[in-house]
């Protein structure tokens, strides 16, 4: 991705000195006072930002947000808190507000005295809302947990396991399930055990009741040194075309091809984007438009700062707008895990902030 010039608009974000930069591509008009980013006829303009809360008296930390439109302009996040990431006090949390105002989070889950991980809140076809979750102390032995509500979030029925007895984990692992053209509930799926990272998917053709697991994906591991792929996130460009992008130990963020909804997968491969080892998602446009929400840093645990929004026209070959959603001044500052949505005018997105709060931005999207 070649850099543009880029203008610093006066927006302080937090203590720590971070800005936010809109990079403006080339052919745009905007002006100096405008909040928006354009390549030509498409653009970008921020409608609102916000944090989910400030802070919790049950929580010290929050982390893994996801999000979900429950009703119109209504959104609906997760996140798992407690005093540490892998500390037996940690649950699975939740509020729901209008992108400006947010209720009091509540915790939604916490099924014994273990650690919880990534929640994925999906709006399934039949209006239900699933909520995945991980349990377990190691991630070599997370178990799914899987609870539906059917009144947008507000109760929610008792976990029961995903898969019951599986050690490791199945069904979505941090981004969000899909609906395939053909019906097909498609889940994004890796494995971590003993540091060795594999990606598979989860597949479901009878409304998420049962899955069946993909073999792990071909990967190359002289391609991708040291761990290697988890966490993909997944769209379908055209009917049983579907695609991930995925994170990895190589530096780059890595790809793989279904032309079979998801039955098969090209072996991994690299593309040109920076990835820091830490989490990146895609929201679906429409045809081969999508947008990415990710960390450009290409280095094996590499800083999470800054956090970027790109999209692209071309089923992700190239990259119409780049831009820099957050930046910290601080070397201890971490922008991760983001969650996207597209709403069909507007791309929604959440991420963990410094591990303190989950930040939300609306952008409406014009040009498509």
């Amino acid at each position: 991705m070649t850099p543009f010039p880029f203008r610093l608009l006066s927006v302080v974000c937090c203590a720590l000195a971070s800005s936010l930069l809109f990079v403006c591509c080339a052919g745009s008009s905007s002006s100096e006072e405008s909040d928006a980013v354009a390549s030509d006829s498409l653009s970008l303009t921020q409608v609102s930002s916000s944090k989910i809360f400030d802070s919790h008296p049950e929580f010290a930390q929050g982390h893994a947000s996801t999000i979900i439109e429950a009703n119109p302009g209504e959104y609906l996040v997760a996140w798992f808190g407690g005093t540490h990431e892998k500390h037996d006090d940690v649950s699975i949390w939740m509020a729901k507000g209008d992108g400006n105002n947010w209720e009091v989070p509540r915790k939604v889950a916490k099924i014994r005295n273990d650690p919880h991980w990534n929640p994925v809140l999906f709006n399934a076809p039949d209006e239900k809302i699933y909520l995945y979750f991980k349990v377990g102390k190691e991630i070599d032995d997370w178990e799914t947990w899987v609870q539906t509500s059917e009144d947008k979030g507000k109760t929610w029925t008792t976990p029961v396991e995903l898969v019951p007895g599986d050690k490791g984990g199945r069904g979505p692992v941090r981004n969000h399930n899909i609906v395939l053209s053909d019906g097909t509930w498609l889940a994004p799926a890796s494995n971590e055990k003993n540091k060795v990272w594999n990606a598979f998917m989860d597949r479901s053709t009878d409304g998420g009741k049962t899955w069946e697991a993909t073999p792990f994906i071909e990967l190359d591991r002289t391609l991708i040194p040291e761990e290697g792929v988890i966490q993909p996130t997944v769209w379908e460009s055209s009917p049983g075309n579907v695609h991930a992008l995925l994170r990895t130990s190589g530096g780059k963020i890595a790809r793989t091809d279904s032309k079979d909804y998801g039955k098969t997968w090209s072996p991994i491969y690299l593309t040109d984007l920076p990835n820091n080892n830490s989490g990146i998602d895609v929201a679906h446009l429409g045809g081969e438009k999508i947008a990415l929400i990710y960390n450009p840093v290409g280095e094996n645990w590499g800083d999470r700062n800054p956090i970027n929004l790109a999209i692209s026209l071309d089923n992700g070959k190239t990259w119409a707008i780049d831009q820099t959603i957050e930046k910290g001044e601080d070397p201890e500052t971490e922008f991760s895990y983001p969650s996207i949505i597209f709403d069909g005018e507007n791309l929604i997105m959440t991420y963990t902030w410094n591990r303190q709060k989950v930040a939300f931005w609306k952008f409406k999207v014009e040009g498509l």
